[in-house]
């Protein structure tokens, strides 16, 4: 399933990286900084788990 998220602060992230865990999630932001940190596999929000995820885990979005 294809799935987009707006928004990548505390709430938009999180769906978007919980989403993206078994469908292909196309996430935008109007901030490009927090974007290109998603992209690099950063996390930027204050979240262990989160930060994990982006880190380690391979997801689709």
């Amino acid at each position: 399933m294809k799935i987009a998220v707006a928004g990548l602060g505390y709430v938009g992230l999180s769906n978007a990286v919980l989403l993206a865990q078994n469908n292909e999630v196309t996430a935008v932001d109007v901030s490009q900084e927090r974007v290109d940190m998603v992209n690099a596999g950063k996390c930027p929000i204050v979240d262990a788990e989160l930060e994990e995820f982006l880190a380690e885990r391979k997801l689709t979005l």
